[in-house]
């Protein structure tokens, strides 16, 4: 299940990618004459390049929610892919593993992630302009992305029965390998996409492209 899971979530991203590609187009530069004596603004080079980018983003409206919004991400990510358990059975499965960080570095990460999901939870309850656009899709979709750091935090501590809370562990997170491709968690495959090569009010780089 695990392989199959693997496959889908892979397989799903790369015809995510194709299918940007055939809904985007390239969009054509305006070859418009500048009136004498106006310069052209160009962003600085290098990291003040990045923070120029960052201001015209919206970064520059809601800082806090774009830092825990990126904490949360972070660790969805790097949790799963260097945690020690989890190297230890990509090792049996095929003799090479990553970096695994310490199980006290892996537990604290965890428990950020799950307030980060506790901090969307609560807009999504108590922020008006966030709960009349919240549907139920939403709420299952904040379970599914946290269910397998749930389960795997009370697997780790013993909390209620080991065997019962491992199993869910497995499952939830094949269930959100399996979705991924598949419903809103896509925008980990658009976010880019659109972020860095389509024109808009809020990309972070000098996109060509256009939907």
């Amino acid at each position: 299940m695990v392989w199959i899971s693997i496959a889908i979530f892979f397989g799903g991203i790369i015809w995510q990618v194709f299918r940007f590609l055939a809904l985007s187009s390239t969009v054509d530069e305006p070859k418009l004459k500048r009136p004498a004596g106006l310069a052209k603004e160009e962003p600085p080079a290098g990291a003040g390049g990045l923070l120029y980018a960052l201001k015209l983003s919206i970064f520059k409206t809601s800082p806090g929610m774009i830092i825990v919004t990126s904490v949360f991400h972070l660790c969805l990510i790097v949790v799963p892919l260097f945690l020690l358990g989890h190297n230890i059975l990509i090792e049996r499965a095929i003799g090479f593993s990553l970096f695994s960080f310490s199980e006290k570095t892996s537990d604290t990460l965890t428990v950020i992630f799950l307030l980060c999901g506790l901090f969307f939870l609560y807009r999504r309850l108590f922020v008006e302009r966030v709960r009349i656009i919240t549907s139920g899709t939403d709420y299952l979709m904040l379970l599914l992305a946290t269910a397998p750091f749930i389960t795997g935090f009370l697997a780790y501590h013993q909390l209620f029965d080991y065997k019962l809370m491992i199993v869910l562990h497995i499952l939830a997170g094949e269930a959100m390998l399996i979705l991924a491709p598949f419903t809103k968690f896509v925008h980990m495959v658009f976010f880019f996409a659109v972020r860095f090569t389509v024109k808009g009010e809020w990309a972070l780089g000098s996109g060509n492209r256009n939907w």
